[in-house]
Order: structure tokens, then sequence, then C-alpha cells
């Protein structure tokens, strides 16, 4: 990167060492790795295909004309709100510290445990998601293969250790990786629309903007009957569990040129990016669909069965193939998420086996053990849960269902804290990326409003015993904290803590030699 210059490698070791932290990974993603990072994880290709019954089967064209753009404002306000800080406290698992710093260590605990939940489970539905599409698309028509939960887990433990391979050796080879996937859903997306719109029988615009009910039988029960309001409200759920998972940027902000600029720049920029091009490929999606009520009757099969209604056979499966790669490539750079979360929440005590989790490679400078801790962990979680139900419902539905919470509300926690914090002695300096205190707090009081939209939403049927998991792990948490953790976890480095810590900052630098 020749305009990554001595004085900015300077500027970023600086903020890095103020918050008390060694240099020790390797900072090798550019502006644009680090905004693909986000928009890989994001990937309008596989959330925006995988879940798109929730549209389809719910309030129909509307649920897609209307809502999409109102759901990926909802994610936009989080995003917005956390660049802010991002830009003040760039560094590896972000919000952790931005919990702390704003908070204190309660605060920060607590957002670290729910990113990090949220963050494991969400890398298992990933690569569940790419399960289901490959069993779809060549699975089941080419190689015959049965869904069972042997074929599933198999297949998990293939795609996601090949995942935490790559990530195992370097963020150079990652960042590569994750910057073709940034160009590969670009295309892939607008390929896939063109080819809907030109396999579509008529353009029906107005379709885009017609709001239907089908929930219960009318759309293959993937919501239980409900009213016409309800059915488009559950559908914002579509965009807003597609469109999140950019916190990456922040969680490789030490892996990130000229971090303190690049990282809420990323951030954003993968929102509205995601959510312009997914627009576009789920608009042209549904005027292809042949009939919107024979459509929602599909359920969760809509994607498949308008493909193969309207396209033709040859350019359907390279289509097929770009989009499962991309899917593929999520999993990836949500692999790259986790591991930084896992590693900045352990060099700080805040894990079991922190010590180890903590260490990163003088070989490859990436934390080998907190990238395969994470990878095995959501591996066995799909597997352990897929064995168990509540009722006729697995408990991997039902956690999933919380995923999406669980991240939501590690994004809210910070930005809550940010609200009160800012010009206090908490957050008196602002990075280079500042909207000033006007616009940081409408955008705040904005996600907060939106954290309990996506709450309320997000624990209605059939998703409705995720609020009792909610509340039961804010319970489980509240023991854990006042039992154990309230004497033991001291936090992130804070005060005249950085000042002691230079000698060992030192000392880690040189294990991987960093000069």
């Amino acid at each position: 990167m020749s305009d990554y210059s001595e004085v900015d490698k300077k500027q970023d070791l600086h903020i890095l060492h103020s918050m008390g932290y060694a240099q020790e990974l390797e900072r090798r993603m550019s502006q644009f790795s680090n905004f693909a990072v986000s928009f890989s994880i994001i990937c309008i290709l596989s959330g925006g295909i995988n879940s798109l019954a929730q549209a389809t089967a719910g309030a129909g064209g509307a649920a897609i004309g209307i809502g999409w753009p109102l759901g990926c404002f909802i994610s936009l306000v989080f995003a917005v709100a956390m660049a802010q800080i991002s830009s003040a406290y760039p560094t590896a698992g972000g919000l952790y510290h931005w919990g702390s710093i704003l908070g204190n260590r309660f605060t920060g605990w607590l957002t670290a445990w729910f990113n990090l939940l949220g963050l494991v489970t969400v890398l298992g539905a990933i690569n569940v998601g790419t399960y289901y599409f490959f069993m779809g698309s060549f699975g089941t028509p080419y190689f015959g293969l049965e869904d069972t939960t042997a074929t599933r887990i198999i297949f998990l433990a293939i795609i996601t250790g090949a995942q935490a391979l790559v990530n195992h050796m370097g963020i150079g080879l990652t960042a590569k990786l994750t910057d073709f996937s940034g160009y590969l859903i670009f295309v892939t997306a607008i390929l896939l629309a063109v080819v809907c719109l030109a396999a579509a029988d008529s353009y029906e615009i107005g379709r885009l903007f017609t709001f239907s009910n089908y929930s219960g039988e009318a759309g293959g029960n993937v919501w239980p009957e409900t009213s016409g309001t309800w059915v488009f409200l559950l559908g914002l759920l579509l965009p807003i569990y597609t469109i999140t998972g950019y916190d990456a940027s922040a969680h490789t902000s030490e892996e990130t040129v000229k971090a303190a600029e690049s990282v809420p720049r990323g951030m954003v920029s993968s929102v509205l990016w995601s959510a312009l091009f997914g627009y576009i490929m789920l608009c042209a999606f549904v005027l292809m669909i042949p009939n919107m009520d024979e459509a929602a009757k599909q359920g969760w099969n809509v994607f498949f069965w308008a493909m193969d209604a309207q396209v033709n056979p040859v350019i359907k499966d390279v289509l097929y193939l770009a989009i499962f790669v991309s899917q593929w490539l999520c999993g990836l750079a949500t692999v790259t998420s986790v591991s930084r979360m896992i590693f900045a929440f352990s060099r700080d005590g805040g894990l079991p086996a922190s010590k180890a989790l903590s260490k990163v490679s003088p070989t490859h400078r990436s934390p080998v053990a907190a990238i395969w801790t994470g990878s095995v962990l959501s591996v066995l979680f799909v597997w352990g849960s897929s064995l168990v139900s509540i009722g006729e419902t697995p408990v991997y539905t039902i956690v999933v269902s919380c995923t999406v919470i669980f991240l939501f509300f590690s994004f809210a926690i910070p930005i809550t804290l940010g609200l009160f914090a800012w010009g206090t002695s908490k957050w008196d300096k602002m990075g280079p990326w500042n909207l000033g205190e006007g616009v940081f707090k409408l955008f705040a009081i904005l996600s907060i409003i939106a954290m309990v939209l996506i709450f309320v939403l997000g624990i209605q049927p059939p998703n409705d015993w995720a609020l009792y998991i909610t509340v039961g792990f804010l319970v489980v948490t509240g023991i854990i904290w006042f039992g154990f953790e309230s004497r033991r976890f001291r936090g992130p480095p804070i005060g005249d803590e950085v000042a002691r810590r230079q000698a060992e900052i030192a000392a880690a630098e040189k294990a991987v030699g960093e000069v």
C-alpha cells in the first residue's frame, strides 16, 4: 500500500499504544479491505436469498419494494452511530472496548458476551444457510444427497474448517479473498438482477408496492396467521437480519491502515452499498416471479422455485456457483470477525483459557487459537442444538432467532453509553470521522428506538421462545457477573494502567517481530 506512509504507521501505533495495546496483529488491510470484510459478512447473496421467504411469504411485493429500504435504514442508524465511536477507539473487538471505556467494566463485559454469543451462533447460521443453498442448487439435484443431521454437520465441519485454515494463514490471504468477495458480490448481484429482468414475463412495477397478507397457509406457514400490518413489520426482519455483521470493520481495526478513518468509512459504506445492490437484485427477482400467490405458497423454497421456472438451466447453475462461493466467503469473513472478538476479550482476561486464546502466531501474525476455537464452537453449536427440540421446534431454530437480538444488543449498549458520555472525561476526544454532537445523538436515539423494534419483532411467533432464551441469558450473565466476574475481571487498561503496560507492549511487539 504505497499511500501508507511512516507517519500514518506511527499514528496508528500511537493510537493503539495510547489504549494500552501492542501491535501484535499485522496491518495489511486497506480501506477497501476493511469495507470488504463487512460487505462480505452482510453478503446480500446469503441472507438476502436464504431468508427471502420472510418477505415473499409475508407482505408480498411491498415487503421488498417498501420494506427492504426501511429495514436497511434501521441497520444504517446503528452503523452510523458505531462509526462515530470506532473513529475514536479503533481496536480489535471494538464494541467490547467501547462498552468498557464509555461505561464501566460490567457494561464492557456484557457487551462482549452479547457480541461473542451472537457472532459464534451467526457463523453457524451462515454456514447452515450455505449448506441448504448447496443442497437446493447442487447437492440434491446433482449428487442425490439427502438432508440428514450427519450430512449437515459433516458439510459444516468441512467448510468451516477451510474458512478457519485460510484465517490461520494470516490476514494477507484473508484480505485478498474478502477483497475478491466484495467484487464477486457486486458482479453476481447485478448479473442475477439482469437475468431476472430478462426472464420476467412482464414488468409489473406496481407489485413492488402492493401489500398482501400471505401469513398462515397462504405463505407456506413461514409466518403464523396474523394481521397485514404485523406481517409487513415481521418482513422487516429480512433486511435487518441480512444487513448486520458490519461490526467486522471495527473488529479488524488493528489490521487496517489509517484505522481511525478507514474503519468508520468501511462500516457505513458496507451498509449503504449492500442496501442499494440488494434492493436492485431483490426487486428484479420479485418482477421475475410469474405469480405472487404461487410464490408465497412455496415458503422457504421460493428462490429455487422461481429460478427453476424462469431461468435457463446453464445460466442458473453458473449463478448458483457464484452465489455458493460468495456464501462461503461470507463465512470466511465471519470467522475473521469472531476470532478477533475472542482475541481482544481474552487479552484482557475475559474468557476461560484467556492466555492461550490471546496468543498471536509469530509466523502468521494471526490469533490462531481464537480462530479455531470460534470455528469449532460454531459447529458444535449447530450439532448440539440440532439434536434437541422444545416441542416440535429444534433448539437450533430458537437460538438462531435470538442471534440478531444478541448482536444488536451488543451494538446498542456502547451507542447508548456514548449518548451520555459525549463531552465527558470518558469521551472528550473525537476521531477524524466526526458527525458532530447533534447528529451523533440523533442517530444514537434512533438506534435505541430501533433496538426496541427489533426486540419486539424478534420475539413474535414463531420465534416466541426467543423471549425466554434472551431473558434466561440475561439471568445467567447476571449470576456469573455478580458471583464471579465482578471480583476477577479487570477490563481493558484505562488511565494509569496504560502507562504501566508500556514495557509489556514493547515485549509483545518484539515477540511477533514488529519493529
